[in-house]
């Protein structure tokens, strides 16, 4: 392959950078529910996602562990409600459903094609493997990527340097100089590919302060604004 590029490697988040998480999310709860006999309404929607949140950064920042997360967020979800409902089952229901809900956002399609014809690209994921997997392969997306790296298969998550290391170790040829991460998430995405030595792209979709304390290379508001910056037009 012939690079012309800016950057010869694209580093893509998935969820919320090129995948509807919210969406999947939603249908995914409420299968679940569903399935409990629970109808769910917007607001308990709305607070399984704020509890799923904040679960997941407590995952980033090591306070609990995969298999925690599993079923704590499930359990914190029902307590506030006062739900009587096996933890298990609902934590197995819903990730049964979310595997095989797949969306993309945009035009992440458009832009996957357009940056594949010059340069390499990759996804990088904290999530369940079977789960990345299962929405992945479901996408039209999939032809364009060299590969995906998932947290739970490295054994380490974004933003720690354990799981960069892994991504470059199993990239061909990696060079830093001519890589760029791209995501929506400052505290995963970003801060990791900083502290990992790698330009940044920071999708900003809501339009919120940029920090001072972490030197991104660029912000966009739109995953399309990302073409130019690769291709230096």
């Amino acid at each position: 392959m012939i690079f012309t590029a800016r950057y010869q490697t694209i580093l893509f988040d998935a969820d919320q950078t090129l995948l509807d998480f919210h969406r999947s999310e939603r249908e995914a709860l409420i299968s679940a529910l569903t399935q409990m006999r629970i109808q769910p309404s917007e607001e308990m929607i709305q607070k399984y996602s704020e509890i799923n949140l904040f679960t997941w950064k407590r995952l980033e920042k090591g306070e609990i562990t995969k298999k925690e997360l599993r079923t704590v967020r499930f359990a914190d979800f029902c307590a506030y409600y006062e739900l009587e409902l096996d933890i298990e089952k609902l934590a197995d229901q819903y990730l049964t459903s979310l595997a095989t809900q797949g969306f993309l956002l945009g035009n992440a399609l458009k832009v996957c094609q357009t940056l594949a014809a010059v340069c390499r690209l990759y996804i990088i994921t904290n999530g369940i493997a079977a789960v990345q997997h299962g929405r992945f392969d479901r996408l039209p997306l999939k032809p364009y990527f060299q590969n995906i790296f998932i947290s739970d298969e490295i054994g380490a998550e974004k933003p720690s340097k354990a799981f960069f290391d892994s991504v470059k170790a199993q990239i061909p040829q990696f060079d830093p100089a001519t890589t760029l991460v791209v995501g929506d998430s400052l505290t995963s995405d970003i801060a990791g590919g900083i502290a990992a030595g790698l330009d940044t792209c920071w999708l900003n979709a809501a339009g919120k302060a940029s920090p001072s304390d972490l030197p991104i290379t660029y912000t966009i508001k739109k995953l399309e604004e990302v073409i130019p910056l690769v291709l230096g037009t």
